[in-house]
């Protein structure tokens, strides 16, 4: 019988030396390639190739496993079985690791397709392909712009079996519609390579806000789509069979779904029948404004947020029109979230052009005293391809690094009009140090239980991820792992391969000194929740961030951040209505 089998490869990226980034266990599956999992699985149910062809459909997660062209394409032909890669959710530090592996598939003639945000992200906002593009297209890659949904991936299969690859399949302006579409599917094989044992969700897709520094808006678009109830419980059902419990929605922004309500209710019912799950959501800052939307979200499994905050500099907000994150609701947004037993990580960017090396400390200072955040997610500001910025910096000659990857939000990758490369890029380092100095780390714990929020492991060990991923390994929380795993035959096309004498003994110092230093700072953090937990006042504790809400503790928060006259009408205003 005839037959094709397709492999689903998420590369990771490089590092600073060229060697990938890998892990023994990693830190979150990618629900990039769940989907995919999930919509060639139905193409597979469907008979795309029709009932006479044997297709069969591996995914390989490069974060935690070892990619290896060669044994590929041997078990393909000891299989008799035709031979189609693709590239999964590659986004823009991923690619010139996805273009390093397809280059020995594409040596032998194997069809290989790189999809995501990279890609889709340059088609949607540029006109003339950047060399990086027109590289992959010089090798035969073919390119996957848009989403895989309503028969999308049905060409790139036919094609593929056929052996002939178009060099685009562009869906950028057929938006899928997501209510029936294929469920996601984690294999249990990808479980065991993982540090938690969490599935992904994307109940929706789109943004309806303008953020000149984001992609979601140019990739899949403004205009919201959504699962239904029905399609959640699925996913729902489906993993908890599988012993998963865990999940993390993936929709840039749950608070837009305009299905909310009902989708809630639905895990609030599943709840009832016994089937509990455990939710990390994304939300923005007028969340906890929609009446019973917090209330809900707690009582669905809720029990970590991520907000994007961004700024507390309300002219940095204005400029980058992320005009509804509002910094005179900010005390009280985190107030009415903490009522609630849950853990809050805010995104937050560092080098917007009003920033300055001295400002991004003392509002670092500002949020850790004011602010009830547990957890700051620092990136550097970051004109990705795809997004209103990049653009405007192409178009106006301004330098950017034509490495991508360094894209990682970890790396700068252009100047900055106040400060030099190296006050930048200290700035950086120095906000994590301080945000993430143990006297802090103690304060927060102590803010946990005065505030009744029982979650003291789940806070020590997301801390213990947030502060080491970067002091320790240089990268974001969230392509961490436990074990790093470094190969000296894996590195980057066109750097030498490094003696053996060289490689192996710093590669053993690396993992001894890393190691240790994990190890000494849990110890360290275990401790301090210890104290904190036997403290006899604990539950007394307070400190500005957690005081009671009222106007003067708004106000002189509000005084100390930089403000525009427009945020400071709308905090007058406000004051006007409570009042009345």
């Amino acid at each position: 019988m005839p037959a094709l089998d397709i492999y689903l490869i998420k590369p990771t990226r490089y590092d600073d030396d060229g060697y990938p980034i890998q892990w023994w266990r990693s830190v979150l599956p990618s629900n990039s390639m769940a989907c995919l999992a999930g919509i060639v699985q139905d193409a597979i149910e469907r008979q795309v190739l029709g009932p006479g062809v044997d297709i069969r459909h591996y995914w390989l997660d490069e974060t935690n496993t070892r990619i290896d062209p060669a044994r590929i394409m041997k078990a393909a032909k000891q299989r008799g079985a035709r031979l189609l890669v693709f590239m999964v959710g590659v986004q823009s530090n991923m690619f010139p690791r996805a273009v390093d592996l397809a280059r020995p598939f594409r040596a032998a003639g194997v069809p290989v397709c790189i999809g995501g945000f990279h890609v889709s992200g340059i088609l949607a906002m540029l006109k003339t392909l950047p060399p990086d593009i027109v590289e992959a297209q010089g090798l035969g890659i073919s390119l996957f712009a848009g989403e895989a949904e309503d028969g999308h991936i049905d060409p790139v299969i036919r094609d593929g079996y056929a052996g002939t690859l178009a060099p685009l399949y562009d869906f950028l302006k057929d938006q899928p519609n997501l209510a029936g579409a294929p469920q996601p599917i984690v294999e249990k094989r990808e479980l065991g390579r993982l540090l938690y044992r969490m599935s992904t969700a994307d109940l929706g897709r789109g943004c309806p806000f303008e953020c000149s520094f984001c992609t979601i808006i140019n990739v899949q678009g403004r205009k919201s789509r959504f699962r239904t109830p029905d399609d959640l419980e699925a996913i729902i059902r489906r993993n908890v069979a599988g012993g998963i419990t865990g999940f993390f929605l993936t929709d840039d922004n749950f608070a837009r779904n305009r299905n909310w309500e009902p989708l809630l209710d639905r895990m609030i019912a599943l709840r009832q029948e016994g089937i509990a799950v455990h939710l990390i959501i994304q939300v923005d800052t007028l969340a906890h404004k929609i009446p019973n939307f917090i209330e809900k979200c707690v009582a669905a499994g809720a029990d970590q947020i991520f907000i994007g905050l961004e700024s507390i500099n309300a002219d940095s907000l204005e400029a980058s029109k992320k005009r509804q994150n509002r910094v005179e609701d900010y005390r009280e947004m985190f107030l009415a979230w903490k009522q609630h037993p849950v853990l809050i990580t805010c995104g937050y960017i560092l080098g917007f052009p009003h920033d300055t090396r001295d400002s991004i400390l003392r509002d670092i200072e500002l949020i850790k005293t004011q602010l009830p955040i547990d957890f700051l997610y620092m990136n550097y500001l970051t004109p990705l391809p795809g997004c209103e910025d990049h653009k405007k910096l192409l178009d106006a000659g301004v330098w950017m690094d034509p490495d991508m990857a360094k894209y990682d939000l970890n790396h700068r990758v252009t100047h900055h009009p106040n400060m030099s490369d190296a006050e930048w890029e200290e700035a950086f380092h120095a906000a994590h140090r301080s945000f993430y100095d143990f006297e802090h780390i103690r304060r927060v714990m102590k803010r946990m239980l005065a505030l009744r929020i029982h979650r003291p492991n789940m806070l020590l060990h997301r801390m213990l991820g947030y502060r080491e991923a970067v002091l320790s390994e240089g990268v974001a929380v969230l392509e961490s792992g436990i074990i790093r795993i470094r190969r000296r035959r894996q590195r980057r096309h066109g750097l030498p391969l490094e003696n053996a004498f060289v490689f192996y003994p710093r590669y053993i110092w690396q993992s001894l000194k890393g190691t240790a230093r994990m190890w000494t700072v849990y110890a360290r953090l275990k401790l301090m929740m210890r104290k904190a937990r036997r403290a006899p006042d604990r539950l007394a504790y307070r400190d500005e961030a957690i005081a009671q809400d009222d106007q003067t503790a708004n106000d002189a928060f509000l005084a100390s951040t930089r403000t525009t006259p427009h945020a400071r009408r709308r905090a007058e205003a406000t004051q006007r209505a409570k009042a009345n």
